[in-house]
């Protein structure tokens, strides 16, 4: 699936497919409207991972302040994980972040999330905190995993 799979820019063509998504996928999700500000606002990006049928099988978001990133969403379809869409939404903020010399990548993860632990720690984040009872429903601990880049040469391949 993953060949099959286009990444671009979220619109608002996408917005109940990425809420319905946000629905599926966390227990306190992001509203379609939480959602359609976010196309409004200078300092987000919003990227869908797009099937051959042009569904929305995953997003991401991303907010961006001077040169610091932080990295606000990234949910894939139940059916649709473990096929590579979540890295190839984050390589392209990986991607922005070199390109633009941004100082870091950071995010907060569920500490029970052990695949997404994985896969960000594949992608040169590290664990650099723990914010208590982040997550509600259940109530958890959120890992913080930032990665920092170094003069915007940071190899993102690690």
């Amino acid at each position: 699936m993953e060949n099959k799979v286009r990444i671009v820019p979220m619109n608002g063509d996408h917005l109940d497919q990425v809420a319905e998504l946000e629905r599926i996928c966390f227990s306190v999700p992001w509203s379609r409207n939480m959602l359609a500000e976010e196309l409004e606002n200078d300092l987000s990006a919003f990227l869908v991972a797009l099937d051959g049928e042009e569904q929305v099988v995953g997003y991401a978001g991303m907010q961006v302040v001077l040169d610091e990133g932080y990295i606000t969403n990234v949910a894939v379809r139940p059916d649709c994980r473990r096929k590579g869409i979540a890295g190839k939404l984050l390589q392209v903020f990986l991607d922005f972040a070199q390109g633009h010399h941004l100082a870091f990548l950071t995010l907060e993860v569920r500490a029970s999330n052990y695949d997404a632990i994985a896969l960000y720690g594949s992608r040169g984040f590290r664990s650099v905190g723990r914010r208590r009872h982040y997550y509600e429903h259940p109530k958890e601990d959120a890992v913080i995993m930032t990665k920092e880049f170094k003069y915007g040469t940071a190899n993102t391949n690690t």
